[in-house]
């Protein structure tokens, strides 16, 4: 038989957990481990394709809690749906998704390609569980070239939602090409990066000026309509018009040579000299490419690395490894087509996108890009010239790439297990919690917390925890009490378990919340109803059992195997506290107290139910646990930086209800200064032009009320 499409096939995680998937014989392992499960899923979409219409559409298949399964699209919802049910071999992870599936719902699409576009919107907002799905846990930077809300346009590295009014270039693959490029169209165009705040309340030049990397708008140093050419200079080159854009500058300063204005040709010079630096300052540049985005993909030991390089105005702006999550039983053009359609979801795509693969549907994902950014999109498999060597490049990169993933899985699985000896754990911790706090006499406290898991540190799991004012200044017990315990009790929400606030065993003992009789219900598809829920009768209680460990769409656990605390007896004792009220007590504590002298090879460690102890100086799991610590300590020591930072740089008019960022800007305007808006009278401020005297009033007894 021959390999389902891509669309026909979900994907499931790449694990190798025994819980993940059932046997490799998919429907007949699933059907001896659970009897019926199999011809239950069959039977349910049985009866939604009965139904369905012969049309374009998205099909959605969720299990009995309501979670989605999978999300597929279909040139036909009534041929792609019934497939699932005529007993055909089907993989492992169809098998096992068909068994659970009990209820399904269908969008119809008028083509599709807009089916492609639907089902890529879906798959990244509710990252189904047997879809292939991009891991990716940051944006990618933009350079961003604000226009419309100021007269004198901004150049600034942008990241995130494109709230702001301008035009946006990128993405690039990383911050450094964004800060080198920025800094090259600096020298350049003289294009001002300071915030509008800081512009509006210059009253001289500031030392950007001075070193010849802004012309100084702010003070009229240029004139707005010859600063907005500038910017117009730098928007046309970003654009890819930079040919044009070079010409004019060789022109003025040849003309400014043949006027004997050495100086200011020499100006000229030196903005040509940037802009070749910033296109030939990568290491691979491109003649007949222009924009494009090359997508190459590796497979080893059944996992995948898509390498992205992006290509604008013949320059190389960085690339990035992606490693998606998919099945095994996919092939890499399978993995690859899915990606593309996922990754343009929420960025626009460039004219051209090279694929290291022949994929089945390269046409219809070249009619979705081509829609979704209202312009032709050409999407191509190179097999020669100038695009073919720059997918070669891209393939040995992604194949690397994958290469130093594995190895580094590799050896952080080996720390684990060293880890989990080291303390007694039976198995090795998958997931690591280190905790620790930042503060100075107790001011702008917070409390970090990282993870670490067989991929490393696992940065998008960081969290970090704002001390209330409640705790007093400076007790770093009770602020490790306050962390663990707002920790610990979302842990509770996430895993199904209520705090009883007079618990009969003690402070914080747990409750099921769906527990039989309790006020959350779960709807059960086509009519089934619960074989407990007689009428009129409360079935009896069951023994709560230990709650399972809750898995992200990455299989990675929610709940930690091994909680660490930086701190001596006292944190230690404070944390084994909060964590036995919380219903943690399962979770080994580990408390790592200072050496002596602050030796970093002499710390002592503190666990219920073992005397303090000391580990061996050449001990490889020391030296992973001070790596553990060092970044607890790392991580807390920024955020408490970044807090204090901004409570220095805090505006007080921002503490003024009914005060946004327009009336702000009209009273700095008006006074200048906050000092001259805090002695301002009552009349003054009413004066001011867009504040009424509501505002007014508002702000005078801000700053005068005792």
């Amino acid at each position: 038989m021959s390999r389902e499409r891509q669309d026909d096939l979900p994907q499931d995680e790449f694990e190798d957990e025994e819980d993940t998937l059932p046997a490799p014989e998919a429907a007949l392992a699933l059907a001896e481990a659970a009897p019926g499960a199999l011809k239950a899923g069959i039977e349910v979409i049985q009866q939604f394709a009965k139904h369905l219409p012969n049309r374009p559409g998205v099909y959605r298949m969720f299990d009995r809690a309501g979670e989605v399964l999978y999300v597929g699209k279909a040139k036909s919802l009534k041929n792609r749906v019934t497939s699932y049910a005529r007993g055909m071999a089907h993989t492992n992870a169809v098998a096992r998704m068909i068994a659970e599936t009990a209820n399904m719902e269908f969008v119809t699409t008028g083509t599709e390609t807009e089916a492609l576009l639907l089902e890529s919107n879906l798959i990244k907002q509710l990252r189904p569980r047997y879809n292939v799905l991009l891991r990716d846990d940051k944006s990618f930077p933009y350079i961003l070239l604000t226009g419309g809300e100021h007269d004198a346009p901004a150049i600034l590295k942008h990241r995130g939602s494109r709230h702001r009014k301008g035009d946006y270039f990128g993405p690039f693959a990383s911050v450094w090409a964004v800060t080198r490029t920025i800094d090259a169209l600096q020298k350049a165009f003289l294009i001002r990066t300071c915030s509008d705040s800081f512009y509006e309340n210059r009253t001289r030049p500031c030392l950007l000026f001075q070193i010849k990397r802004c012309a100084g708008p702010c003070t009229g140093e240029i004139s707005i309509p010859d600063y907005q050419a500038l910017a117009g200079q730098a928007r046309d080159f970003l654009s890819g018009r930079s040919s044009a854009v070079k010409q004019l500058l060789s022109a003025r300063m040849q003309v400014a040579a043949e006027e004997l204005e050495f100086e200011k040709a020499a100006r000229y010079r030196d903005r040509l000299a940037a802009l070749s630096a910033v296109q030939a300052g990568q290491d691979i540049n491109t003649q007949g490419v222009e924009e494009a985005d090359v997508f190459a993909i590796d497979e080893q030991a059944g996992q995948f690395c898509v390498e992205i390089f992006f290509f604008r105005n013949h320059q190389n702006w960085g690339n990035r490894a992606l490693f998606p999550r998919a099945d095994r039983s996919l092939t890499p053009a399978e993995v690859l087509a899915s990606v593309v359609a996922q990754f343009y979801d929420d960025k626009p795509p460039p004219r051209l996108v090279l694929l290291s693969h022949p994929v089945e549907e390269i046409e219809l994902i070249g009619q979705a890009l081509t829609a979704r950014a209202g312009r032709k999109v050409e999407v191509a498999h190179p097999k020669r010239g100038e695009r073919a060597d720059l997918m070669a490049h891209a393939v040995k990169n992604a194949r690397e790439a994958l290469a130093r993933k594995l190895a580094d899985n590799a050896g952080q699985t080996a720390l684990l297990a060293t880890l989990g000896a080291a303390f007694g754990m039976e198995t090795p911790p998958r997931r690591v919690e280190v905790y620790d706090n930042s503060h100075i006499m107790g001011t702008n406290a917070v409390g970090g917390m990282i993870v670490a898991g067989p991929d490393g540190f696992v940065k998008n799991q960081y969290r970090t925890f704002n001390i209330s004012t409640d705790t007093i200044a400076g007790d770093d017990f009770g602020m490790m009490r306050e962390v663990l315990t707002r920790r610990f009790a979302k842990l509770a929400r996430e895993e199904g378990i209520a705090l009883s606030p007079h618990p009969e065993g003690g402070a914080g003992a747990a409750v099921s919340k769906d527990a039989p009789g309790g006020d959350e219900a779960v709807t059960i598809a086509l009519g089934e109803t619960p074989d407990d829920a007689s009428q009129g009768e409360t079935p009896p209680k069951k023994a709560r059992k230990a709650p399972k460990p809750r898995k992200d769409e990455d299989g990675f656990p929610s709940r930690p195997d091994l909680v660490i605390v930086d701190g001596g007896k006292g944190q230690f004792t404070a944390a084994l506290k909060i964590m036995k009220e919380l219903g943690a007590s399962d979770i080994p504590l580990v408390a790592i107290a200072k050496g002596e002298d602050r030796n970093a090879m002499r710390e002592t460690f503190h666990m219920e139910g073992r005397e303090p102890f000391k580990m061996q100086p050449r001990d490889p799991a020391l030296y992973f646990i001070q790596r553990l610590r060092d970044e607890a300590h790392r991580f807390a020591i920024g955020t408490h930086r970044a807090k204090r930072k901004r409570e220095t740089m805090k505006n007080p008019l921002d503490e003024i209800p009914g005060i946004g960022p327009s009336r702000k800007r009209a009273l700095l305007l008006h006074f200048g200064t906050v000092k001259a808006i805090q002695r301002a009278k009552l009349d003054d401020l009413m004066r001011t032009p867009g504040v009424n005297a509501a505002t007014a009033k508002a702000v005078h007894d801000f700053f005068h009320d005792a």
